[in-house]
């Protein structure tokens, strides 16, 4: 089993910065990829950026050139660093790891960008 805890979410102005942090815990070792999604009202969850045990990540061609993902593997701790926020950003972000050939996600943490 795979627990993951975010935070770092809250409110900030467009063209303001975030940090989101996710924490692993269980057996982490199982684990093969991990990223972020995110989910505003009315829509459905989507991809924002993942990264692999070896270091690989994707984007969605929306975050691109703002948003950096990346993992600390000695805190077992994931981040998604956000900058040149967008109103359209405005969603709950869940951390999600991949392990034992099954989805694993963290209770979500809410990112509110005003214009």
């Amino acid at each position: 089993q795979v627990q993951l805890v975010e935070s770092g979410g809250g409110l900030v102005q467009a063209g303001g910065s975030l940090r989101l942090s996710c924490v692993a815990s269980g057996t982490i070792f199982a684990i093969n990829v991990m990223g972020w999604y995110r989910q505003a009202p009315g829509k459905q969850r989507e991809l924002v950026a993942g990264i692999t045990n070896s270091g690989s990540t994707n984007y969605a061609n929306s975050v691109k050139d703002r948003f950096t993902i990346s993992r600390d593997n000695a805190k077992n701790t994931v981040y998604l660093q956000m900058n040149s926020l967008k109103p359209e950003d405005t969603a709950v972000y869940y951390c999600h790891a991949y392990a034992f050939h099954r989805d694993y996600w963290g209770q979500g943490t809410q990112v509110t960008v005003s214009s």
